[in-house]
């Protein structure tokens, strides 16, 4: 059994996923859900970033006082 392909047939292995269609709006509030989608990895994102400025000021304003 050889493990390179072979030009008898199609290539098989993981079944391949369709790609987004592109330039129609979806029908349903599919556009609606997308923005909201990336709304809510802003807002993680943002929130994460303000929770680790606030634990290095916790943790470096002690040494400061000094």
């Amino acid at each position: 059994m050889s493990l390179l392909p072979t030009a008898r047939g199609p290539r098989r292995g993981a079944t391949r996923r369709r790609q987004p269609r592109r330039g129609k709006p979806l029908p349903g509030g599919a556009g609606l859900d997308r923005w909201l989608d990336r709304l809510v990895d802003i807002a993680v994102i943002v929130a994460l970033l303000v929770g680790g400025v606030a634990l290095l000021l916790t943790l470096l304003l002690p040494f400061s006082r000094g």
